[in-house]
């Protein structure tokens, strides 16, 4: 805040995306502010994951701007990828991995400072899975990785979180606890929450604003998207399934 004016956390300016000139999202426009809840939706392919490369510093955009605003460090935005099949093997102590989450604070300082070691079990509790602390992390369930991970991002950040598909190959139950738990830390803890997610019947239960980005790009508010012709097309797929739904009982 400057002046009585709210700055944006994060602002994406004419953005355009792509690899080797190939363009894959072209001008998009978008800001988040602080305590807002983002989920970027659409296709496959449509480039969701590379906007997050791109925010994150990992990859240059063709063109255009990634703004950070409202005192956000690059080293303030935590972030949760998808995992892949050798990284759920990874033969590290649950405690090791949370711990890697300040390494991007401690600069050539090779070792982590006692401050540092009690916030990672913080987080750790926070996430309900202290017990695990040296316990393998190979030897968890998808869900436990996905907790172990989640407290690893919040070592690195306490302002905003970049999710991609947080609750990919969990069970139902799971997932719902995944998602009140994201929920919980935007809530209640007043973390920025940009998410990544297929599921667009999840992100319309916690979502502020919706990004959808395809052939046609759009940015506003939960409600504002009910109302787009992206809303009601996702309106008629809920009813389709509902439907379906009921034909199989």
């Amino acid at each position: 805040m400057v002046g009585g004016i709210r700055l944006a956390q994060l602002e994406c300016r004419n953005l355009c995306l792509g690899y080797d000139s190939k363009v894959i999202v072209n001008d998009l426009n978008f800001s988040v502010d602080a305590g807002d809840y983002l989920c970027i939706v659409g296709e496959n392919g449509s480039g969701k994951s590379t906007l997050m490369r791109t925010i994150l510093g990992l990859q240059s955009a063709i063109s255009g701007k990634v703004i950070r605003g409202d005192g956000v460090l690059k080293n303030d935005i935590g972030y949760l990828p998808q995992q892949t099949v050798v990284q759920r093997d990874f033969p590290a102590s649950v405690g090791e991995i949370v711990l890697s989450g300040f390494q991007g604070k401690c600069g050539l300082r090779p070792f982590y400072k006692k401050e540092e070691k009690e916030l990672a079990r913080e987080k750790l509790s926070k996430m309900g899975i202290a017990e695990l602390e040296k316990k393998c992390y190979r030897e968890l369930s998808g869900g436990q990785q996905q907790r172990v991970l989640l407290a690893r991002a919040l070592c690195a950040t306490k302002k905003i979180l970049l999710l991609d598909e947080p609750a990919a190959g969990l069970d139902p139950k799971v997932t719902a606890e995944m998602y009140e738990l994201i929920n919980s830390l935007n809530k209640d803890d007043g973390i920025t929450i940009i998410m990544i997610t297929h599921d667009i019947s999840q992100a319309m239960c916690y979502a502020s604003h919706i990004l959808h980005i395809g052939k046609e790009n759009f940015f506003g508010s939960k409600e504002d998207y009910l109302n787009s012709k992206f809303g009601k097309i996702f309106n008629a797929d809920e009813v389709g399934k509902k439907e379906e739904e009921q034909k199989g009982v």
